[in-house]
């Protein structure tokens, strides 16, 4: 339609009440329509005319254009601001780029296998390790995602064909001591002690682990023995007190019989080790212990019973494998305590506390101090940085796959 003789706004009124009846319909590009709004605006001096008369105007753009009123308001509204009417938006022709590409979603299914899906935090930690601790550049987009976004790559369907988790939930229970909690005062050195079976098969018990962590550090050690009984649990326990690496100030435990007996009490009493145990109706007392049984001993070794003879082999695969990957290379979360306006204590877990148990150690106060004679916290970094965590992992893994294969066949041949 060639509108350019319309100069005058008696011309527009005359136009409007004789198509009064007749739609128009908004055709061609947007460009096109800008490109007449723009050029009826400046043809009637748009910006000078009275209210009435710019109604007048825009009554006619609406006509012709195809607009509403509130599009046309807005147009008028940019050409008045720039002095040009132009498209300010274009679709992407290939849609937003993501971020994360399907490599990175690769290589996280690939990290969760090697430690066997830990928190998003310490998942997080551990690729931003990768990258400044240990300079692996793959992790360069991932050692900067988020927690949630960390959680969306998982649910990917590239993240779901290489890996998947299954999971089942015990509940375990023990108890013993003087009955209150540890009070560590943020000093290592004050660790709490449980056991976890390794299931029965045909009425035959299997092996027993003994699962000791560090209240402050979160420094644990696993230990195997084949019975609980004197004969065999005294000195594995003798054994883990002499492997951390700090002086053991306090011995919590359950109250199971194995711990709550004499002989222990004896042991600890002679080492000038305090000796506490869990309150009734206090499961927080024993909780951290409990928590690690789960995330790592489970983990790590399963439900699956293995038969006692097999003890001195589990044991020596916990010394040489698993105690210096879950102290030097598995990130660990650290609480927060925050107090809201009714004095209620919430806990909380950024990022910035997610730390190994050794960088644990390191950050606190005169560290050196709590460490026992011969040990000290330059050798503890060089024993940590020796293999990076991937590295760690993955000979734990190949050592663990060794160890059970050795097992079921000499379980086999056994039969």
């Amino acid at each position: 339609m060639n509108e350019k003789r319309l100069v005058t706004l008696e011309q527009l009124k005359v136009f409007l009440a004789a198509t009064e009846e007749v739609e128009f319909r908004g055709c061609g590009a947007d460009e096109d329509r800008y490109g007449q709004i723009e050029e009826v605006l400046k043809r009637f001096a748009y910006g000078g005319l009275s209210k009435a008369d710019k109604g007048v105007v825009l009554r006619y753009l609406m006509r012709t254009t195809g607009y509403s009123r509130q599009q046309l308001t807005r147009l008028v509204a940019r050409w008045a601001a720039k002095g040009r009417l132009r498209k300010a938006y274009r679709a992407p022709l290939k849609g937003f780029a993501r971020r994360f590409t399907e490599a990175d979603v690769a290589l996280l299914a690939e990290t969760d296998a090697l430690h066997h899906t830990l928190s998003g935090p310490a998942t997080r930690h551990l690729m931003r390790r990768a990258l400044e601790t240990y300079g692996d550049v793959r992790y360069a987009r991932l050692a900067t995602i988020s927690v949630g976004h960390l959680y969306n790559l998982r649910k990917r369907s590239g993240y779901r064909e290489r890996r998947q988790v299954f999971t089942k939930t015990r509940a375990t229970g023990l108890a013993i001591g003087e009955r209150r909690a540890p009070a560590p005062d943020n000093r290592p050195g004050f660790i709490r002690i449980d056991s976890v079976h390794q299931g029965d098969q045909d009425g035959v018990k299997g092996v027993y682990h003994i699962n000791a962590v560090d209240c402050v550090t979160q420094w644990e050690l696993v230990a195997t023995c084949e019975k609980i009984s004197e004969a065999f649990l005294l000195p594995v326990i003798q054994a883990l007190l002499d492997g951390f690496p700090f002086v053991i100030l306090g011995f919590h435990a359950d109250n199971g019989s194995e711990y709550i007996n004499r002989q222990v009490a004896k042991m600890l009493d002679k080492l000038c080790v305090e000796f506490t145990k869990s309150r009734p109706r206090h499961s927080n007392d024993n909780g951290l212990a409990e928590t690690k049984n789960g995330a790592v001993v489970r983990k790590h070794l399963g439900y699956s019973h293995i038969p006692q003879r097999h003890a001195q082999e589990v044991n020596a695969f916990c010394v040489e494998h698993l105690n210096p990957y879950v102290n030097f290379h598995r990130p660990c979360l650290f609480a927060q305590e925050v107090a809201d306006k009714k004095g209620k204590i919430h806990k909380r877990y950024p990022l910035d506390r997610v730390m190994t148990p050794l960088e644990k150690l390191l950050s606190l106060p005169s560290a050196d101090t709590f460490l026992k004679p011969g040990v000290t916290l330059d050798a503890l970094k060089t024993q940590a940085r020796a293999v990076s965590d991937n590295e760690a992992a993955q000979r734990l893994n190949e050592a663990r796959q060794r160890l059970f294969l050795s097992l079921h066949k000499r379980s086999r041949t056994a039969a």
